[in-house]
């Protein structure tokens, strides 16, 4: 391996495999859908809540509106999220901090949904190796993100990564269940197939943009199977269901409390 370019970004805000994945993946449609981040970088923070629908359909996401939408932690400060549209609820106070546990609740369409999530201490995203490998005369590529895993086990990790200026996300999820507190041994594999319209081959001079997320147990789970179903729903031969969300009363979706760090490279 050797080292690339890197381009570091502050922030306002076994091997896995990454995928585009879209929320809904049951055929059903209505649930309220529920999309919360808070981080420790500097807000504002966003919750998104939308219905779902089947997946037959198209990939657009009725709007909830006029839902009272809270977020608050563990030290007592809360505030109720501002609507700015396309179901989005925004924050304006609060802000994110390592080691606390924050509560969101939702109230939408007479329901009350709740969740809680506490956010990691935050690991060192030290830098992006980069590798290649072969197959069939076909250069596929790979970054391994550069960070030593703490000694105390129970550490999850969240990578996300885009290429160039296209908005579709990959995403991988680690645990430190192997190698615990060592430095990391596990690679993104980077998308190397292009025969469809929207798909993406990374070649040498492409930019990868990198963020690292240290979340919490709950999140986790909830990653790894939509990673998982993803990969094995419509036109995978097994039949698509919805991953255990960490919110209450039947929401789809997520809320999460999560570091954030940022690293670009440029393929070499």
């Amino acid at each position: 391996m050797k080292k690339i370019f890197l381009i570091i970004a502050a922030f306002a805000v076994v091997v896995s495999c990454e995928k585009e994945i879209d929320l809904e993946l049951e055929n059903e449609s209505g649930k309220i859908v529920i999309e919360g981040n808070i981080t420790d970088k500097a807000g504002p923070y966003i919750v998104k809540i939308t219905k779902s629908v089947s997946f037959t359909s198209a990939n657009e996401y009725p709007a909830v509106e006029g839902a009272q939408v809270t977020l608050s932690d563990d030290a007592g400060n809360s505030e109720v999220l501002q609507y700015i549209g396309s179901g989005n609820y925004k924050t304006s106070t609060i802000t994110g901090e390592p080691g606390r546990t924050y509560t969101l609740k939702v109230r939408a369409e007479g329901t009350e949904y709740v969740s809680q999530s506490k956010m990691p201490q935050p690991v060192t995203f030290e830098g992006l190796l980069q590798d290649s490998f072969v197959v069939a005369g076909e250069t596929s590529y790979t970054l391994l993100p550069v960070f030593t895993d703490p000694s105390v086990l129970g550490n999850r990790y969240l990578f996300s990564f885009t290429v160039n200026n296209n908005p579709k996300k990959f995403f991988s999820e680690f645990s430190d269940n192997v190698n615990n507190g060592m430095l990391n041994q596990r690679p993104l594999l980077l998308p190397n197939d292009d025969s469809d319209p929207g798909d993406i081959k990374v070649v040498p001079g492409d930019i990868i943009n990198v963020e690292m997320q240290c979340i919490d147990d709950k999140v986790y789970t909830f990653y790894s199977a939509l990673l998982q179903l993803s990969g094995s729903g419509p036109g995978g031969g097994t039949t698509p269901s919805n991953p255990p969300s960490n919110i209450s009363n039947g929401a789809l979706g997520y809320f999460s409390a999560h570091t954030s760090e940022k690293l670009s490279a440029v393929i070499q």
